[in-house]
């Protein structure tokens, strides 16, 4: 399967966005914290689409929670940059933990801005404590790319 162009991997989830004002910083372009709140919110929305929202991880007392996050970022976005966010499933090992990689790309000329990848681990909402992936998880959670691509 090819790579769609500029994509570090092939099918990509990719959520549209434009940078607003309230991100950008005294150095006039937008906050490191605001990627990861980009990331984030691209996250909930694939994870929405592979059918597993927050109503699910409530019925199946089951969330996926943040372990370690790594970000490189590459170059500044700036105030009205139209970027894509894709992201994809690259590791789950069906129990407990996965990886999920990220790019975020400027539309205007297509540069990769950010590169970054989370591992997510299972827990249980009422406990927050480590709990194996159900089912549920283990179907959806499902690699959506493999890193060697």
């Amino acid at each position: 399967m090819s790579k769609p162009s500029g994509w570090d991997l092939p099918n990509p989830h990719i959520l549209g966005m434009t940078v607003p004002a309230s991100a950008i910083d005294v150095m006039g372009h937008a906050n490191n914290v605001e990627y990861l709140r980009w990331l984030e919110h691209t996250a909930w929305d694939h994870t929405r689409a592979l059918g597993l929202g927050w109503e699910q991880y409530q019925q199946l007392n089951r969330g996926m929670v943040a372990r370690h996050t790594e970000l490189e970022y590459l170059s500044p976005a700036f105030e009205n940059d139209r970027l894509e966010i894709g992201t994809w499933i690259v590791e789950n090992d069906n129990r407990i933990s996965m990886v999920r990689r990220y790019q975020v790309r400027r539309l205007t000329d297509g540069m990769t801005l950010l590169r970054g990848r989370t591992r997510w681990v299972c827990v249980a909402i009422d406990s927050g404590k480590p709990r194996r992936m159900p089912p549920e998880f283990i179907e959806g959670y499902a690699l959506t790319a493999r890193e060697d691509q």
